[in-house]
């Protein structure tokens, strides 16, 4: 497992933490892991075409 470091505004570490206690998560840091897997699990699809757009452009034209 890899270890993050993440500075907030104190308004937004109040949100955090004000929001992990409401929803019933075990800490910050469990509620900051699901936000960040559904933020990565709802945008995989954009990445990907993204990445696949990029490839072809390079392969067609020859431009990094």
């Amino acid at each position: 497992m890899k270890t993050i470091s993440l500075e907030l505004p104190e308004s937004e570490a109040r949100k955090l933490a004000e929001a992990a206690e409401l929803y019933g998560y075990a800490s910050e840091e469990e509620l900051t892991r699901e936000a960040l897997r559904r933020f990565l699990d709802s945008h995989t699809g954009e990445l990907q075409e993204k990445f696949v757009m990029q490839d072809t452009a390079w392969g067609l034209h020859g431009k990094e």
